[in-house]
């Protein structure tokens, strides 16, 4: 089992900033890789970031979206278990639910990393709203 717990959202102005925490807990989470989606009403879960082909993110390589590239970074802290995501610049696209999910390493090897279904683990979700 693992456990996905997130928080730090809330509502900023456009242009704002947040940083999002996620900590992981369960006695499998040495196999799974966690990653950060992000959900919008009315529209499917996507992907923020993926490490980087044939990187297991060991190193913080990760591949952004583009709507996000250059905003956003994804930071990790093994020693702890926790995975961040900082946000600047937000505007009102990027409002919606964000979670962290856990995906097995073997899938992220496989390129599987961006589609939420082979996510076996979710948080919470914590609601993220840009408006003035």
């Amino acid at each position: 089992q693992v456990q996905l717990v997130e928080s730090g959202g809330g509502l900023v102005p456009p242009g704002g900033s947040l940083r999002l925490s996620c900590a992981a807990s369960g006695s499998i989470l040495g196999g799974y890789h966690i990653g950060w989606f992000r959900q919008a009403p009315g529209k499917e879960r996507e992907e923020i970031s993926c490490p980087r082909p044939s990187d297991d993110s060991s190193d913080g390589s990760e591949d952004y979206r583009d709507s996000v590239k250059g905003r956003f970074t994804v930071s990790r802290d093994n020693a702890k278990n926790m995975v961040y995501l900082e946000m600047n610049s937000l505007n009102p696209e990027d409002t919606g639910v964000y979670y962290c999910g856990a995906i097995p390493k073997t899938y992220v090897a496989a390129n599987l990393c961006r589609q939420w279904r082979f996510y076996d683990y979710w948080g919470q979700g914590t609601q993220v709203t840009v408006s003035s």
